[in-house]
């Protein structure tokens, strides 16, 4: 298949780019390299040993989205252009909603325009809010406590009206957990601009020098070490769950929600331990008080993408550290 990837230079749409390659599909990237480099698509082009076509361009202008639709014809959209920082998004919103869900609805109207309805979504575990009910299934009402969140539950909303609309439509609604890990081979990885706001890079740039200390935002909760838990997937295997939708996009499912995650959760400080063992180095750190919002515990099950995408996490957190810990400690600066 021809598949256009919005948002396809940043840390999930890259490694998704690469399993697209290998797998022998032909890949356009569309990306305005807001929070991205485009050095990410040449060390994917490396890996795969296939290029890819980019495009650079913004969601917020129309134009740019036709002009990528005019010069091919695409089979399918996998949809990640968005900005993604929690905190800024409670700071920002306007910019959030207008970014996210403007640039959205601008993409859809471009494919309707050019006869491409076939779109998988990168949604998130955010729009599940902070439930008291574990683990977490497609079913939980949806509630995001930040304006991040709340643009992912309207996108999602926006492309179930579509389908109800135009019944030609097949969208799927891939929520993430915490995806983490990089490329096996060390090219390509997570490079946040500025200090991380995710838990494992901020880990992996105090091992590798560039920050004094880890931040453990709350060492009280009621879990077995006061540490907050949260299921972590390995990039890859979130990558290869957007392979098997883009299968499921061939049944024509109409709209459809999946969770990505292991089904496991690990805390703050088994994480800690394990980048620990696979660094070769202790990692400082200092308790510090809970974040507003923070739930103790949050994880998938993943049933529903096992049993309809016939896909399964594989990786351990062993390897998710070991990974990260090779792309980090050869790319310091990431691609800088």
């Amino acid at each position: 298949m021809n598949i256009l990837v919005t948002g396809g230079a940043g840390y999930i749409g890259s490694h998704t780019c690469v399993e697209l390659l290998q797998a022998g599909h032909e890949v356009t990237v569309f990306d305005n390299l807001s929070n991205s480099k485009e050095e990410s698509l040449r060390r994917v082009q490396e890996i795969s040993g296939r290029s890819l076509f980019f495009s650079r361009g913004d969601l917020l202008k129309p134009a740019d989205i036709e002009a990528v639709f005019q010069s091919q014809h695409f089979d399918a959209v996998i949809h990640f252009a968005a900005l993604k920082a929690v905190g800024e998004s409670v700071r920002q919103p306007l910019r959030y909603y207008q970014n996210n869900i403007t640039g959205t609805i601008n993409l859809c109207q471009v494919m309707a325009k050019f006869s491409c309805k076939n779109i998988v979504f990168s949604s998130s575990a955010t729009v599940y809010g902070s439930p008291t009910i574990m683990p977490i299934t497609e079913e939980f009402p949806l509630q995001a406590l930040n304006p991040y969140g709340n643009t992912k539950i309207i996108m999602e909303q926006i492309f179930r009206d579509l389908v109800i609309s135009d019944p030609t439509w097949n969208t799927i609604f891939l929520r993430y957990f915490n995806p983490i890990g990089a490329h096996p081979s060390g090219l390509i990885g997570e490079d946040p601009n500025g200090i991380p706001n995710n838990l494992v890079p901020y880990i992996a740039q105090v091992a590798v020098g560039k920050l004094p200390f880890l931040n453990v935002y709350g060492a009280d909760y009621e879990t077995p070490d006061g540490t907050g838990i949260r299921d972590y997937i390995h990039i890859m295997d979130l990558a290869k769950g957007h392979l098997k939708a883009l299968e499921k996009l061939s049944n024509n499912p109409g709209a459809v929600a999946y969770n990505l995650g292991t089904g496991r959760g690990y805390s703050v400080f088994e994480v800690l331990r394990a980048f620990e063992k696979a660094a070769e180095r202790p990692i400082p750190y200092h308790i510090s008080p809970r974040r507003p919002g923070d739930s103790a515990i949050c994880y998938a099950n993943p049933t529903l993408a096992n049993t309809e995408l016939k896909w399964k996490a594989e990786r351990t957190i062993d390897d998710m550290c070991v990974d990260t810990w090779n792309w980090q400690s050869h790319n310091p600066n990431g691609y800088d």
